[in-house]
């Protein structure tokens, strides 16, 4: 009765230690084939297993932080302009405004959740012992930071489409909107106007309102080698808003010289084109927003061209895009070189340090514009500074990385 007793044993023992062989061969067949699947899954060029995890850990923690922290932006907005939502229609709330609000708030931010995503995601790996793991294995730290650059290259580039050629057409219905239901920041007239139409031509404009497109006491100077040869007076002119440069001058002189000799030519009404129209010489807050790159390009010569002096706005906008960019990779740089080592404080520490070092730096830029502003730098290299400045701190720390 005991023999058999211990031969029942023995044998659910030895179906034991059989049933956990297979499982084990089960798993091991599974993640041969799961491996199998994913080397094909990511068969890209210099790209391994490994680049592909960290690089779905980066991007996928930045499009989470980014859809987080907008959606923080949003509730905050949303209390704030509370009233003229409710009085604004719902279809323009949606479609005007937060479809051109969410995309521009996300790319102004994108170095800063570039940079929380590095942090973030990076010291859970340290913390998990996964860079050792990698460092261990072989992986020198400058091969580690490849899938970091690929990531940090896939966010310049969208930002760098979105800020220079999508965002910008929509800001202006976003802009239309706050000065329809919030605060109308629009500037409406202008006086004392005086700018050079084109080369040889000056235009003043005493008074310009721009509801009817109306200007009054307007006049037009034609030089020729720095002589006088036309000068064209109205009370009034009228900017015709279906036809580019089109205007209407009413009770208009005209006296055209030449030499000693004057022809006078009068009357009340002449259709004329003179190459200039009212933003040319109206410029609001945020104007330069709503222009995509290659049309700041273009406003920014023929303003230059014109004698006009208030553009400054306008090129720090355009150096400010590409700034952006390379913002992309300078704190990819400093995040991976500031979590990689797994230190005693955990995840706080480093996600504190990556704060203070994101907000410095869109506060320095934010400083540095002004700069640009007052004149004192030129907008290049207010904008860039910043860059060279974090590329100088994100290389001594990865000098210092690399040693661990």
């Amino acid at each position: 009765m005991r023999k058999g007793k211990e031969n029942r044993i023995a044998r659910a023992l030895r179906y034991r230690r059989i049933r956990k062989e297979r499982k084990r061969r089960h798993r091991l067949e599974a993640f041969r084939n799961g491996a199998s699947r994913e080397r094909r899954a990511f068969h890209i060029p210099g790209i391994n297993i490994i680049d592909a995890y960290i690089l779905k850990q980066f991007l996928g923690t930045f499009f989470f932080a980014t859809i987080l922290i907008l959606a923080v932006i949003s509730m905050f907005d949303i209390t704030e302009k509370l009233d003229a939502f409710l009085k604004a229609p719902l279809k323009e709330t949606l479609f005007d405004y937060f479809v051109s609000f969410l995309p521009y708030f996300a790319v102004q931010l994108a170095p800063l959740f570039t940079f929380i995503s590095v942090i973030f995601f990076t010291t859970k790996l340290a913390d998990h012992s996964e860079i050792i793991a990698m460092l261990s294995s072989g992986i020198s730290f400058n091969r580690l930071m490849r899938p970091y650059m690929i990531g940090a290259a896939v966010i310049a580039a969208m930002t760098f489409v979105l800020s220079n050629y999508i965002i910008p057409p929509t800001n202006q219905r976003r802009l239309d909107y706050t000065n329809k239901y919030v605060k109308n920041r629009k500037v409406t007239m202008g006086t004392d106007i005086q700018l050079m139409a084109s080369p040889g031509v000056v235009v003043y404009i005493g008074r310009f309102e721009s509801n009817g497109a109306v200007g009054y006491t307007f006049s037009m100077d034609k030089f020729r080698d720095k002589e006088l040869v036309s000068r064209l007076t109205a009370v009034r002119a009228r900017y015709d808003t279906t036809r580019m440069y089109h205007w209407t001058v009413y009770n208009y002189m005209i006296r055209d010289f030449d030499g000693m000799s004057e022809k006078v030519t009068s009357g009340n009404s002449k259709d004329t084109v003179i190459p200039i129209e009212p933003r040319d010489f109206l410029i609001s807050s945020s104007d330069q927003e709503t222009l995509s790159t290659p049309q700041l390009s273009d406003y920014i010569s023929r303003q230059k061209a014109r004698g006009v002096a208030n553009i400054k706005a306008f090129e720090i906008e355009k150096e400010r895009r590409y700034a952006s960019t390379a913002a992309a990779f300078i704190l990819t740089l400093i995040g991976l070189s500031l979590s990689a080592k797994k230190v005693k404080g955990g995840m706080g520490i480093n996600i504190g340090i990556g704060l203070v070092l994101s907000f410095s730096y869109i506060l320095f830029s934010s400083l540095a514009a002004q700069f640009a502003v007052s004149g004192e730098m030129s907008p290049w290299f207010a904008m860039e500074l910043p860059n060279f400045v974090y590329l100088a701190i994100g290389i001594a720390l990865y000098i210092r990385a690399r040693k661990f």
